[in-house]
């Protein structure tokens, strides 16, 4: 069996060989929307590796045994991982870029599923130039399946990740101007796209507040409204002041994505949140993943204005009680929070 497959080929399709969120990826590239392209590498890829370097008996313990041990043994899984040479084939898939850097990223079996997307748990790598930062990037991602925030996540949805393998989308590297996510549906109706400059970490990373732009339907601009980087003032210690900075796209830019998220949904069957980057060639695609969504809740009466909050939503629902300002994953849990930008992988940390 070949480990590694072209995007565009009718294999790559196969969530259960590659991720769902390589699958969902080849599944809009075959069907003609843009995308970077690249190669997906079978989790099989991974389980021969576990298996070479005996780490399976560490894996099961990892995941059924007492808290000590359990997490020594999957310190265990991830050094092994990390230390030892890659016994089974993974360069066809940088080969085939020649030269070209690469975005290596995972696609857990578990991840981008309807209830447990696993956002921001694993890891991807931007920009990796040659063959020996690759194959870090290979190590690292399928470590990032034991790190201790995934097996946060995976207690939290009850999975077994010793059951689970991690399958890599190995893409040439874009380097786009702008980059940002796009929801298909709302609980208006609405669709709403996020933007900032660069190649999109800035947002996974908190560092910007992005640009929004509300669609209607028919992918009209209903909306638009420029986001703020940032920045520190002076001494590195002093506190992070927001920057207003020109938005990313104007509207017949924001009209055309919103188009390709349509076609999405449509290719998909359903609500999807896309990741996209816009570089030399346009805008490509280069995650899509399904949405969950509720309907609005309507609210009895209005609140007064001092006691709004605005500011980028993280997740759907409403409630009441006392709340706290999060700084750290370690402070105070609540109700309901408010964060400066930050990793979606804090949130099951802040929920917990």
């Amino acid at each position: 069996m070949t480990l590694t497959v072209p995007l565009e080929s009718p294999e790559a399709a196969d969530p259960e060989r590659f991720g769902p969120k390589a699958a969902n990826l080849a599944r809009l590239a075959q069907a003609g929307l843009p995308t970077p392209g690249g190669a997906c590498i079978d989790a099989q890829a991974y389980r021969a590796q576990v298996e070479h370097l005996g780490l399976c008996v560490a894996a099961r313990q990892a995941a059924s045994a007492d808290l000590p041990l359990a997490r020594r043994r999957a310190l265990e899984v991830r050094m092994g991982l990390f230390q030892q040479p890659i016994a089974v084939p993974v360069l066809e898939a940088w080969q085939a870029l020649e030269g070209v850097p690469a975005a290596v990223r995972s696609s857990a079996l578990v991840e981008d599923r309807a209830g447990a997307s696993f956002a921001g748990q694993f890891e991807s790598y931007l920009g990796v130039g040659s063959e020996a930062d690759y194959l870090t990037a290979v190590r690292a991602c399928w470590a990032a399946l034991w790190s201790v925030r995934a097996l946060r996540y995976f207690a939290l949805q009850e999975i077994d990740p010793a059951q689970n393998a991690m399958a890599l989308l190995v893409q040439p590297f874009v380097a786009a101007r702008a980059a940002g996510g796009g929801l298909s549906r709302t609980p208006g109706g609405e669709m709403l796209l996020t933007a900032a400059p660069g190649p999109g970490s800035a947002i996974a990373q908190g560092e910007v507040v992005p640009d929004r732009y509300l669609l209607d339907r028919d992918a009209v601009v209903l909306e638009a409204e420029a986001g703020r980087s940032q920045t520190a003032a002076g001494c590195a210690h002093e506190r992070a002041l927001p920057r207003a900075r020109s938005a990313c796209l104007d509207r017949s830019q924001a009209s055309a994505l919103g188009s390709l998220l349509l076609r999405a949904e449509q290719l998909l069957a359903h609500p999807v949140e896309i990741e996209w980057v816009l570089g030399a060639n346009g805008f490509q695609l280069v995650q899509a993943r399904p949405l969950r969504v509720e309907a609005a809740v309507a609210v009895a009466e209005p609140w007064p204005s001092d006691r709004v909050l605005r500011g980028q939503p993280a997740g759907i629902g409403r409630a009441t009680g006392r709340s706290c300002v999060i700084r750290s994953p370690a402070s105070e849990r609540s109700r309901w929070c408010s964060a400066r930008p930050t990793r979606p992988s804090a949130f099951p940390m802040a929920w917990k």
